[in-house]
């Protein structure tokens, strides 16, 4: 065996053993097969694959010796696939919604008919002849199936859609939700089979209403956006009730466009007190401030600081507001007194009763001073202990009692009381009482090393209670047990000193984080940057020069002391920090500072492109080598490949050059696939209408899953287009998600989509076009694409195609559409551009009710 076969097997073994996808011929070589596949957790192909694969597999068309096409043919192993595609359909239990949205209307069809033959169902009778009750149930089964999807269509969704180029069309829309509305009450709940989205219905209900001016005062009430409809139907802008001021809750984007474009200081003033409200309320529910919100703080006028006030006072008001509501409120007022820069109106805050009765003395005195811009620096360290000496001891205990208290103290004083009492009962190691105390393996030698036992169990269980504290988020106790300990281990060991001041300069680090993620966006105070930046260095500096070296060769460090430390500077935007004056040592040594580095350098020179690119490239590769499976992978002292979690990622754009080249073997595919749908899918969830976010996602899903890729393409031109009533941007629909559209459609079986999109590209493939045409086993509708074609090449092909095949209906579709005088060659540019724009926007409204 070569050397390089030798590696290539080597990287092939230490890959995740990750079990292959079934093929559809696996289950008919084997039919009992498919029923313990389907039973399985995550079955993968899912059932609805399945049914595609099966289908197509018996629906292929034959070629006799003459190469003439034939029909497929009825034959076993055609029977027996479309058997295991009704087996599979039935473990669904038949649930039209499920199976509407994983096949093609020509493939439910051809399923639905299946069903119809296997049941027995008498052939050349209408079905409204049948009596079902004479029939065998699953013959009953098979026609009331059939016949539901028959008329499973969203009659109302569609005429609302049609509203958007004929105002009109809304009255039979709201009709048909009105009908809808009053059949649903009338259903029992109990009817499983009817599978309705009251919200969605609920919704298009409101929008049909506010568009027809049909509106009912009283039941727009019942809804946030019926409110915000009235207000604006009857003028009536007074949002600072207080029935409001906690219910009411919109995207606040629709409001600002408002003002954009009708310039109404009105509506303007509204914006800014829905802003407060929703500020408000995000606050008392531990979310994240918004942007808007802290563009507002930028420069707020005095009545909208006196709204602000107004509405966190009747927000406090209730009986029912708990300690934790009125901390986060407190939290709030904050946040509020730290960004406001006029100091008129940060008194103005500072004076009201709120400010006076939910702020501790201490946080109002900070603040007062902040407020006043005084130089003077505020002492934040933790006040010290008591000494542990002439502590009373009690003999009247038993040793179990006292090792019941022990694991349960959390006081520093109580603690060392009772190991005084313990170690005068028995001489044993007491620091094995609790089998949960925890120490880290990189401590355990240091610690047990002290030779007297009374200071060796304090030590051991102050860290182990105090790093419990940490998890458990209980960071006032953690402090208390860490001074303690600090203060206990200064007095004879250097060493353990520095070990807790490093465990302490941790505890603050997630404490901040901790108080980040429950909305107090309060930067951290200068100490605390400044011990971070100073660990950072104390832990490399020692290699370049060689006293600290010698002084810090034996001190025990933990990689996630350092792990976090960058995570914090990533997350407060420490980038010059990081990219300036970090030690090259440090990024050489620690593959986890090289990658905060790398990330906070790109963040800060991407604007620039050469250098954002050059630094992009690097990160890249830092991160393949992250997702890379090899079995010399770092790992932590608890045996584990640890990962940064950022709170915050800086990094918006990822530049992948096509030059770097990796092996691919090397690399747990599954592990980048499911790294990148969580980014993603957090990303949308804080910002649902980015299409750059909405379109990765389709990227995502375009390896395996093409409905849904087209789901996210449209709708990522959806949301920059208003539902394509406008163009859609080149930068959003490049040629590059052009051709993955039309890959995707490809693969669906939908050739004509096909065709219509590769007019979309700058320059038409023709080629991709009449191969697509040329296709007879086509799932979507065909000729009733025609319409929306506009290059007259692709139009008199298709004319050709058809005339060759004999099929007189579809070619005389293709000639009425070519026919049209605005197609014709002889129009001015401007003519032939507007008919061609107002085919696209048909074209992806037609896609979009398809997919969506």
């Amino acid at each position: 065996m070569s050397v390089e076969a030798a590696d290539r097997e080597a990287l092939s073994c230490s890959r995740p053993c990750t079990p292959p996808q079934a093929s559809w011929f696996e289950f008919l070589l084997d039919p009992s097969l498919l029923e313990q596949h389907l039973q399985g957790p995550h079955p993968d192909p899912s059932p609805v694959q399945l049914i595609v694969q099966f289908l197509e597999q018996a629906s292929k068309p034959s070629v006799n010796e003459q190469n003439q096409v034939q029909p497929p043919a009825d034959n076993r192993r055609n029977r027996t696939l479309k058997l295991m595609a009704l087996k599979a359909a039935a473990h669904l239990t038949w649930d039209l919604k499920v199976l509407e949205k994983g096949l093609t209307i020509p493939v439910l069809n051809m399923l639905l008919n299946e069903l119809l033959c296997v049941s027995r169902v008498p052939p050349g009778v209408k079905h409204v002849d049948l009596d079902l009750s004479t029939l065998p149930p699953t013959t009953a089964m098979a026609v009331l199936v059939y016949n539901r999807w028959s008329v499973h269509y969203d009659l109302g969704g569609i005429y609302f859609q049609q509203g958007c180029s004929d105002p009109s069309v809304y009255e039979k829309a709201r009709e048909h939700f009105r009908m809808a509305r009053e059949l649903l009450t009338k259903l029992d709940s109990s009817a499983s089979f009817c599978c309705v989205d009251e919200q969605r219905l609920a919704g298009y209900w409101s929008a049909c209403k506010t568009l027809t001016g049909a509106s009912d005062p009283s039941e727009s009430q019942h809804t946030p956006y019926g409110q915000i409809s009235c207000f604006m139907r009857n003028h009536d802008y007074g949002v600072s009730k207080d029935s409001l001021t906690i219910s009411l809750y919109i995207p606040l984007i629709y409001v600002c466009l408002c003002v954009l474009n009708d310039r109404d200081r009105a509506l303007e003033e509204v914006c800014h007190k829905l802003c407060v409200c929703n500020a408000v309320r995000d606050a008392l529910e531990g979310g994240v401030l918004s942007v808007s919100f802290h563009q507002l703080l930028l420069k707020p006028s005095k009545n909208t600081i006196s709204f602000l006030l107004e509405v966190c006072a009747r927000s406090m008001d209730k009986e029912h507001r708990s300690e934790t509501c009125k901390r986060k409120m407190a939290l709030f007022i904050k946040t509020v007194c730290n960004r406001l820069e006029d100091v008129s109106l940060a008194f103005m805050v500072s004076s009201h009763k709120l400010f006076m009765e939910l702020l501790q003395d201490e946080e109002k005195k900070i603040l007062m001073e902040q407020t006043r811009k005084s130089s003077a620096t505020v002492n934040l360290s933790a006040k010290p202990l008591p000494s542990f000496y002439d502590i009373p001891a009690s003999t009247s205990v038993n040793i179990s009692q006292l090792e019941q208290q022990l694991i349960l103290s959390l006081d520093p004083r109580h603690i060392r009381q009772i190991l005084i009492e313990l170690q005068g009962m028995a001489e044993r190691p007491f620091w094995r009482v609790n089998s949960k105390w925890e120490v880290p393996v990189d401590y355990v030698n240091v610690i047990l090393a002290i030779k007297d036992n009374l200071t060796r169990d304090l030590v051991y269980i102050l860290m182990a209670k105090g790093l419990h504290c940490i998890s458990i988020k209980d960071f006032a106790h953690a402090c208390q047990l860490f001074t303690a300990c600090l203060e206990l281990v200064t007095e004879f060991s250097p060493k353990l000193r520095q070990v807790m001041l490093n465990e302490l300069l941790l505890m603050e680090v997630r404490g901040h984080e901790a108080g980040a993620a429950e909305g107090n966006m309060e930067r951290p105070p200068p100490d605390l940057v400044s011990r971070v930046r100073g660990y950072l260095e104390m832990r490399i500096h020692g290699c370049d020069q060689p006293k600290l070296c010698r002084k810090s060769e034996n001190l025990p460090l933990r990689q996630i002391v350092g792990e976090e430390c960058v995570v914090f500077m990533l997350n407060w935007r420490e980038n010059e920090y990081l990219t300036l004056q970090v030690p090259q040592s440090l990024v050489n040594s620690n593959p986890y500072i090289k990658l905060g580095q790398l990330i906070a350098s790109t963040c800060k020179e991407l604007p620039g492109p050469k250098e954002s690119r050059r630094m992009a490239k690097e990160l890249w590769e830092v991160v393949v080598q992250i997702c890379s499976v090899s079995s010399q992978h770092k790992r932590s002292s608890d045996g584990r490949v640890s990962l940064l979690k950022l709170r915050e990622s800086s990094l918006g754009i990822l530049y992948y050059n096509g030059k770097i080249l990796f092996l691919l073997q090397s690399v747990d595919v599954e592990a980048v696939v499911v790294t990148l749908k969580e980014l993603v899918n957090y990303a949308l969830s804080l910002n649902p209408n980015n299409q750059s976010w909405l379109c990765t996602q389709a990227d995502i899903y375009f390896g395996n899953q093409y409905s849904a890729a087209m789901h996210y393409y449209l709708q990522a031109g959806t949301v920059c287009s208003d539902y394509f009533t406008k163009p859609v941007p080149p930068d959003v629909y490049t040629d590059q998600v052009l051709k993955r559209m039309i890959k995707c459609c490809s693969l669906l079986n939908c050739h004509t989509q096909v065709a219509v999109l590769c007019q979309f590209l700058r320059e038409v493939d023709y080629m991709t076009a009449f191969k697509a045409l040329q296709e007879q086993n086509s799932h979507d509708s065909m000729d009733s694409f025609y319409g929306y074609i506009w290059d007259v090449t692709i139009l008199e092909y298709l004319t050709y195609i058809h005339h060759k095949r004999g099929e007189g209906d579809k070619r005389q579709v293709a000639i009425k559409a070519i026919g049209q005088t605005e197609l014709n060659s002889s129009n001015p540019e401007e003519v032939l551009q507007l008919a061609a724009q107002k085919r696209k926007k048909k074209f992806l409204q037609a896609l979009a009710k398809l997919y969506f």
